[in-house]
């Protein structure tokens, strides 16, 4: 069999394994024959048109499915330009990126998109062209062919809820063409908006009231659920949902090995809803599941699903049909900062609980912070009945973080504050949360030691949970704040450009310096990495549980797997806590060394109990 029979063979056993249920589900959605016809027949020439570099890796991948759940896998997410200028600037520090034993790249959105309306890059106004001051779609190519040869996977966002206003459909729809204006959600009145407003909740209410757009030049409102210039897609439309399958094809054969499915519980609209997590979205990201392993069966899809850990469980899918491969762990995170504010592990406890009652097979991303603010979507039911209400807990929290509250270290600004009801998100880098801006701005060494404690331990905490751990550039060096966001005209209005800042290259000359911040952070989380990938404990399909500590300061966690048991201890207080260990048997401290004030276990440790210095850690492995 020649080389072209045996690709048409591969590409054919996919397409029979999946093509009974695609066709079924499309149908479901659409009745629409041809259009179906002219998917499959798309589908495969993505295939044929795949390289033979990107074929070899989805036969390797597919020999191994869970390739990107191993205990080597770390994560690090940046913005192309604030790292390194362009895209030729990220390939050409890939040598950094590779010291930082990370193996996932994730970077942030780089698509043309128009300058000052473009949330972020998030409005997208061509999927098939790079913004022209990061390159071009070959410098694209090049940069993933460059990490696949050094074991590193290429993330990108797949913005599929809305184009930019400036997008060519949405500027036909403006001129008056019916067919683009039905790709999108156009009414020449308002009655069927005011329909939905009853129903459908607001995301910016403050920035971006409403979820709906006047355009007088074309006298119609348009759906716009985010930002007036970003135009939500109309999905019932199959020109729509085929168009965008060809989008994601075509930048998987750029090389993309895991997409970002960006706002998906959002991209299904029916009036009388909230138009939020509708049956419709999981029967899209299925299709897009099957479609992406019967052309591309190396990529992974990640599900920007906003909500408790327990309730994105449906974008996993079922074993025997599966939708996202991983999805966020965003209510973990906010819960992480609440603890950190409240120095109370109780919430945290009980959110890690839950976490470890899910099948092993759900991948989590884990991170201290995004590109994104923080908002305290916390179980305020919960919370209300240990005292804390949720009006003045926000405020709390919003004052501890910007460094209001008396003894606070933390230093960030507000995002979408709420002037009436005093609601707001949270914006800083995770230094400058931990204390180490303030610590630096004070010259005081001894509460710099204790915000880098505070911060490597929150790493070690984060790299220790159940999934895959993520660092945003600029943290492995403990950069602070960036407040020249507010002289660029186009950043000032939005406060999360204060962590987005220019990564400090000069920082990098001192992480082998044990007197800066860098020598004493960058070490220890390269060290913690380390004993993840020799560690086999950290694979994520290990067993993940809750240890209870009998200390409302410290926070226990198990890692199972292959009858290896670890023990995370983690103190949120500044002081010194005390915990009892498990007696039936003894402890390897597997970071011995790191904390020189911390009393350190050996074999006798399981006779006892261990003391952890403020913001201490301990990571321990029990002995057979």
């Amino acid at each position: 069999m020649n080389k072209c029979d045996k690709d048409e063979a591969v590409y054919q056993a996919r397409m029979n394994r999946h093509l009974d249920e695609m066709k079924w589900l499309y149908m479901e959605l659409y009745d629409k024959p041809q259009a179906f016809e002219e998917l499959c027949g798309r589908m495969e020439a993505f295939y044929q048109e795949r390289s033979r570099e990107l074929k070899r890796l989805d036969r390797i991948r597919e020999q191994n499915p869970e390739w990107y759940r191993g205990n080597d896998m770390l994560g690090m997410m940046m913005y192309t330009d604030q790292f390194a200028g362009d895209l030729n600037g990220v390939r050409g520090k890939l040598d950094y990126i590779s010291s930082c034993q990370v193996r996932y790249l994730h970077l942030m959105p780089l698509l043309e998109s128009p300058e000052g309306r473009s949330d972020g890059g998030y409005a997208v106004a061509d999927f098939r062209k790079v913004q022209p001051a990061l390159g071009t779609m070959d410098d694209l190519e090049k940069l993933a062919g460059e990490c696949h040869s050094r074991g590193i996977s290429l993330c990108l966002d797949f913005v599929m809820n809305h184009t930019s206003e400036d997008h060519a459909w949405a500027k036909r729809a403006r001129a008056g063409e019916q067919e683009y204006q039905d790709r999108y959600f156009f009414f020449a009145d308002d009655r069927i908006p005011k329909e939905y407003e009853k129903t459908v909740p607001q995301v910016f209410p403050t920035t971006a009231p409403g979820n709906f757009t006047w355009l007088e030049e074309c006298g119609k409102y348009v759906m716009t659920t985010f930002y007036p210039y970003q135009w939500d897609l109309n999905y019932r439309n199959p020109v729509v949902f085929n168009e965008m399958m060809y989008n994601f094809l075509y930048l998987a054969n750029r090389g993309v090995d895991v997409f970002r499915i960006d706002a998906v519980p959002y991209i299904w609209k029916q009036l009388g809803t909230n138009c939020r997590n509708l049956p419709q979205v999981h029967t899209i990201v299925r299709l897009m599941r099957m479609i992406s392993e019967v052309v591309c069966p190396g990529i992974v899809l990640l599900g920007e699903v906003v909500m408790e850990p327990d309730k994105v469980m449906p974008y996993f899918g079922t074993v025997e049909k599966p939708e996202c491969h991983m999805l966020y762990n965003v209510t973990t995170m906010a819960t992480t900062w609440h603890t950190v504010a409240t120095r109370d592990v109780r919430l945290l406890k009980q959110q890690m609980e839950v976490l470890g009652r899910l099948p092993q097979s759900c991948t989590f991303l884990n991170y201290l912070r995004c590109h994104d603010d923080i908002g305290w979507g916390l179980d305020y039911d919960r919370l209300e009945s240990w005292g804390m209400r949720q009006v003045p807990h926000k405020k709390y929290l919003n004052d501890y973080f910007t460094g209001k509250w008396p003894g606070s270290v933390s230093r960030g600004e507000l995002y979408n504050e709420d002037p009436v009801t005093g609601d707001a998100r949270f914006c800083g880098t995770t230094a400058s949360m931990c204390g180490i801006e303030k610590a630096g701005f004070e010259q005081d060494a001894a509460a710099m030691e204790d915000a880098v404690r505070a911060d490597v331990m929150l790493h070690a905490y984060m790299m220790f949970l159940s999934g895959i751990p993520m660092l945003y550039s600029g943290d492995e060096l403990g950069q602070v704040n960036d407040y020249t966001y507010k002289e660029d005209p186009y950043k000032v209005q939005d406060s999360r450009y204060i962590h987005r800042g220019r990564l400090a290259w000069e920082l990098t000359k001192h992480i082998t310096d044990p007197q800066t911040v860098q020598g004493k952070l960058f070490p220890q989380l390269m060290q913690l990495q380390t004993i993840r990938a020799e560690e086999k404990a950290f694979h994520a399909s290990a067993g993940f549980s809750v240890l209870e500590t009998e200390n409302d300061a410290v926070l226990g966690l198990v890692r199972e797997f292959e009858g290896e048991r670890l023990i995370g201890l983690f103190n949120f207080s500044g002081q010194k806590q005390k915990v009892k260990l498990p007696t039936a048997a003894g402890y390897q401290d597997l970071v011995a060394g790191q904390q020189a004030d911390a009393q350190h276990l050996i074999s006798e440790a399981g006779a006892g109990s261990v003391e952890l210095p403020g913001h201490g850690f301990y990571w321990l492995k029990e002995e057979q």
